[in-house]
């Protein structure tokens, strides 16, 4: 039990390691540091020298590594409720990948929702109330595309040390949505008539 222990939490971090491939966020670009030192390793290092040279790069050299235990948030327990409740993202690790397959399997999901809130999913909303899957060929689809950052970097509080690219997103951002809402409220007033 002992060694398919180890091999558990060993493939819960691997897990944990792919999410945080979406949130490499500067200034420090964590994921990016991880990556570099792994990256830098002299060419022949076996896997675990080289998964251990990105721990050091990303905590420093230490005599001990201690990976405390995190209490839940309440941002990852809203966010948990509400891919339960209305906003399903079936997301799961194909047979393409070096991380074991992990499918995504609606049955399951649906009770580990009722489990936890009582709620079944609602696995078709996102067609249904949020206006379906927006595609780069829409005609009227306003995307902006950014070769830098991460998965919602641009929604997270402005700081002094955003990237001069980040500040200009964000001002394009807010002149899409400033555009929204001058064409609503000019529908409103045009329904009124």
């Amino acid at each position: 039990m002992g060694n398919q222990y180890h091999l558990d939490q060993g493939k819960k971090h691997l897990e944990t390691q792919a999410l945080w491939a979406q949130y490499d966020l500067p200034p420090n670009y964590l994921v990016t540091i991880v990556c570099g030192g792994i990256d830098g390793a002299p060419f022949g290092t076996d896997i675990l020298t080289k998964i251990f040279a990105g721990v050091v790069a990303y905590s420093g050299n230490q005599s001990c590594y201690v990976n405390e235990p995190k209490n839940i948030s309440e941002t990852t327990d809203g966010w948990r409720w509400q891919t339960c409740s209305e906003m399903v993202m079936p997301i799961g690790i194909g047979n393409d990948s070096m991380f074991p397959p992990d499918p995504f399997v609606l049955s399951s999901y649906i009770e580990m929702c009722r489990s936890l809130y009582g709620v079944p999913p609602r696995h078709h909303w996102v067609t249904t109330y949020y206006g379906g899957h927006l595609t780069v060929c829409m005609q009227y689809a306003q995307l902006i595309f950014q070769k830098k950052g991460s998965h919602c970097l641009d929604l997270r509080p402005a700081k002094q040390s955003d990237p001069e690219w980040l500040v200009m997103q964000r001002k394009e951002e807010v002149k899409i949505i400033k555009g929204w809402i001058t064409k609503y409220y000019t529908d409103l007033l045009a329904f009124k008539k």
